[in-house]
């Protein structure tokens, strides 16, 4: 199949094949496809099905340049999403939750992003993909009229792309790189309960275990060294592709705190301009909480600094809404100080007990990792003093 470019628009002309000249893991039902459009439909759409089998629900990510930007269970949604998404009405269907729980997770970074869902694409999702900035969606399936409705989005280009759920990749991977053959086995290692069933320290109880289960999920397929806060069954954050872990903590830790300070009441009390886009009324938000954002979180308060600042929208910082004073630095410390019971998965082990401190700052009460780093017992030791369940995994999942 002829790609509409390479991994940069000058890289042209560019292909793809399947490896086994008589299946395709997937087909296109509209539009053409770029190389990352493919390495991101292919990367989403392993996420989703691994992790619909493991937790038996419905599941979503939302895929940016080869990482998730989030990735969600079907479930509740609250006020936030619904006003953010215009989901008032009816109650959602499982799959638009999963969808919209995955996206409200890091919207900012969600922007133009490719869409996987693990069930059907129905009338409600797709009316909904029809109103956000996005380049494409990858599903088992889609129900009448819903392939018609997508592709009259984006001028006709928006990629729709139909996943083969039965098949089942070469036992053998190769990748050619700068004149390089490599060869690998295929990685078919996933995560399950089992790997969680004998914590080092403390207890999982069965929700931080499927939380847990979808973390590690998502870093597996994740551009390492990663991270991913998980709560309710959504991703709260995830840090991709940094070269220190901590960092990936961190970083992973504010995107956290900027969701849950989405929910805080002054930012819920912001007045919302029905005619705006969906992206422009979460960005509005955006740049209200980035506006005065200078303190870290913590400070001063039970579980001490250490956050950073959160992220503001795509524009930058704006300037306050008319009327509407920035939310002070105990102001902001009051609420993430209320941010509890959120789960923490790694791709690679914790090498130092500093990543534990700083998860600690964001809520985490439940940690898994490979295990194994020479200073395993500071880890440890660490989690015992936060009060935080450790499960050694003993694998690693890095992904580049």
């Amino acid at each position: 199949m002829r790609l509409r470019y390479g991994m940069n628009p000058h890289q042209r002309p560019a292909t793809v094949e399947p490896v086994d000249a008589g299946r395709a893991p997937l087909r296109v039902l509209n539009g053409e496809p770029s190389y990352i459009n493919l390495l991101d439909a292919i990367g989403a759409w392993q996420l989703v099905r691994e992790a619909s089998i493991a937790l038996g629900r419905p599941v979503a990510a939302s895929f940016k340049h080869l990482s998730p930007a989030g990735a969600a269970v079907a479930g509740s949604v609250d006020a936030v999403m619904t006003d953010a998404f215009g989901l008032d009405g009816p109650p959602a269907s499982a799959v638009t939750t999963a969808y919209v729980r995955a996206r409200d997770t890091d919207p900012k970074s969600s922007y133009g992003d490719f869409v996987a869902v693990s069930e059907s694409v129905d009338a409600e999702l797709a009316g909904l993909l029809r109103r956000v900035v996005s380049d494409g969606i990858v599903a088992p399936g889609y129900q009448p009229g819903t392939v018609a409705a997508l592709s009259a989005k984006k001028g006709g280009g928006f990629l729709v792309l139909e996943a083969d759920p039965g098949y089942r990749p070469p036992a053998r991977q190769v990748r050619e790189e700068y004149g390089l053959r490599f060869t690998t086995p295929y990685d078919d290692r996933v995560p399950s309960r089992g790997d969680l069933a004998d914590p080092v320290c403390g207890t999982l109880p069965g929700p931080a275990v499927d939380d847990l289960l979808l973390g590690l999920i998502t870093v597996r397929h994740t551009q390492s060294n990663s991270v991913a806060y998980v709560r309710d069954g959504m991703t709260l954050g995830v840090g991709a592709g940094q070269q220190s872990r901590v960092d990936c903590t961190r970083l992973a830790g504010a995107k956290a705190d900027t969701w849950w300070l989405r929910r805080h009441p002054a930012v819920r009390a912001l007045p919302v301009d029905p005619t705006a886009r969906i992206q422009d009324r979460i960005a509005e938000r955006l740049r209200y909480l980035d506006c005065g954002a200078g303190s870290e979180r913590g400070a001063g308060s039970e579980r001490g600094a250490g956050s950073e600042r959160g992220a503001g929208s795509e524009r930058g910082a704006g300037s306050e809404p008319d009327g509407v004073p920035a939310l002070t630095d105990g102001e902001r410390r009051d609420w993430l100080d209320r941010l509890d019971g959120v789960s923490l998965a790694s791709d690679g082990a914790l090498p130092f007990r500093d990543n534990v401190d700083h998860a600690h700052r964001h809520g985490v009460r439940y940690i898994a990792e490979p295990g194994g780093a020479a200073r395993s017992a500071d880890v440890i030791a660490a989690c015992r003093e936060h009060g935080i369940a450790l499960a050694h995994t003993g694998i690693r999942l890095f992904r580049h």
